[in-house]
């Protein structure tokens, strides 16, 4: 079994960078590939979101079919939302058949948050379940139920976190649960606090997790202070310390410092146990996320 880009990286103990692109509610495919193809060659793998913000957008396998047929590897995002097992079997299938190999599965935001709150939710399988279908194709070449599925999967299976500052007597259950569902590697929020990252994964350490996930850090590089602020009071689980809203608001081209941030991070969290790389995000900055990613590469030695 051959292993894709990302899968390659991680596993040699290289330090990998993802990024993501949000599909546009176009059924141009030219919409899709503008957002998609500046970031071939920069990240190791890209995601395809899925319903971002429960909301409508190009269908995320389409999608991301489309940027395997352009060179590209995708992280095809996948949520429980808005299919029932059948249609998530089916499109798993469907990954499979063009060649995708990055599956991060998710729950799926609430369609209350989006711009249909009527829209029914089903949530007929959780994101536990989803890996573990997905593992079964990939490993047994059959559904759940012991239905046989013909071809090769040659998956990479994803889950989300958002570590936190352990308190004593906390335990990584859901993480736990996530690995024996067959996650392989996490994704996570941003959490933008070396401090934070350094105690969250000497925890989960304790109890072997840290070994058994490649774990990459949700980063951004930050627009502004105002922007910050956003991001740290509506998407959960986000860690931004006051200190770089501080900076941002005392730098006289608040761009180029959350730029400046963002690599000074990336380098440091090189360094951190149990990092394997990071994720970085950046709603309506996509420009910042492939200017930040070039600079890193630039920076890295050639044994990088």
């Amino acid at each position: 079994m051959t292993v894709g880009v990302l899968e390659g990286r991680l596993r040699a103990g290289e330090f990998a960078v993802t990024s993501e692109i949000t599909p546009s509610l176009s059924a141009d495919p030219q919409a899709l590939l503008d957002k998609a193809l500046p970031m071939r060659g920069l990240a190791d793998a890209v995601n395809v979101t899925d319903g971002a913000s429960a909301r409508a957008h190009l269908d995320p396998l389409a999608a991301a079919g489309m940027m395997v047929a352009h060179g590209m590897e995708p992280v095809l995002q996948l949520t429980c939302r808005d299919r029932n097992r059948i249609a998530l079997q089916s499109m798993l299938v469907g990954a499979a058949a063009l060649g995708i190999r990055n599956l991060l599965a998710l729950k799926g935001d609430d369609p209350k948050a989006g711009d249909q709150p009527d829209a029914k939710p089903v949530f007929d399988l959780d994101s536990n379940r989803l890996l573990a279908t997905a593992r079964a194709i990939r490993d047994q070449g059959r559904l759940p139920h012991g239905r046989a599925v013909g071809g090769r999967a040659q998956f990479f299976l994803g889950a989300a976190d958002a570590p936190i500052d352990p308190p004593p007597g906390w335990r990584p259950d859901a993480l736990l649960a996530k690995i024996a569902s067959g996650a392989q590697f996490v994704q996570t929020q941003f959490c933008m606090d070396v401090g934070v990252v350094r105690r969250y994964l000497a925890r989960l350490s304790e109890f072997d997790v840290a070994q058994q996930l490649y774990f990459l850090i949700g980063l951004a590089p930050l627009a502004s202070a105002r922007s910050a602020r956003w991001i740290r009071k509506h998407l959960f689980g986000s860690i931004i310390p006051d200190a770089l809203i501080e900076r941002l608001e005392k730098a006289a081209d608040q761009r180029l410092e959350g730029h400046r941030i963002c690599l000074e991070l990336m380098h440091e969290l090189r360094g951190v146990p149990g990092v394997a790389g990071v994720h970085l995000m950046a709603p309506l900055n996509e420009a910042g996320v492939r200017a930040v990613i070039s600079e890193f590469r630039a920076q890295q030695s050639p044994l990088d």
